[in-house]
């Protein structure tokens, strides 16, 4: 077996992240109907807690993960020349890179 995705691996992932983000949206939504945020330093205070601060990195890198998964498995299906592909990859790749940064620099910030 490859040290890679494999196919029932990717899969796994791809389920158990889209669960994640789904139930994590599920309790988002159901806290700003319940008791929204006064302001924003009420807000930044609520981010900033632990609980709250670790399920938001853990949603952002489930998000990452889950769009990864994706875009590359779509890639590797429909496009066929090797270079296109691995550029492709790339500019993914570098794009997903780039928002896990701002996503760690705004949770810093918070934190």
């Amino acid at each position: 077996m490859s040290r890679g995705l494999s196919g029932f691996r990717a899969w796994l992932w791809q389920r158990a992240t889209a669960v994640y983000i789904w139930l994590f949206t599920l309790y988002l939504v159901w806290h700003f109907l319940a008791a929204p945020p006064a302001d924003v330093t009420a807000l930044r205070a609520w981010l900033g807690g632990p609980a709250v601060w670790t399920g938001v990195a853990i949603l952002g890198l489930a998000l990452l993960l889950h769009a990864w998964i994706g875009v590359r498995d779509v890639l590797l299906d429909y496009v066929k020349p090797p270079r296109l592909r691995v550029a492709l990859l790339g500019l993914v790749l570098l794009y997903l890179l780039a928002n896990g940064l701002w996503l760690a620099r705004v949770l810093l910030e918070v934190g």
